[in-house]
């Protein structure tokens, strides 16, 4: 085979993409499959998200972030003063 060979079989883009008839995915076989014998039922835009989960208040997480930081500044402080200088 020469280089020209290969040159001519290249695969090109604009032919594929001026093909008449284009090929569904698999995804999409398989939905229209699934879909014939079990239609899906009609879904707003937006559906609604359900019930939530109670969400812990802005003051509790404050207080464990900021108790967070103390225990860690307590924490170095107290291995500065222990260590040799």
């Amino acid at each position: 085979m020469s280089q020209e060979d290969d040159v001519e079989r290249e695969f090109d883009i604009k032919w594929a993409d001026g093909a008449e008839h284009k090929e569904p995915s698999a995804r999409a076989r398989m939905l229209a499959a699934r879909w014939k014998e079990n239609p899906p039922q009609p879904q707003p835009f937006r559906a609604d998200p359900g019930p939530r989960t109670p969400r812990r208040s802005s003051w509790s997480s404050t207080a464990i972030v900021l108790g967070c930081v103390v225990a860690v500044i307590l924490l170095l402080g107290y291995s500065r003063f222990q260590a040799p200088y």
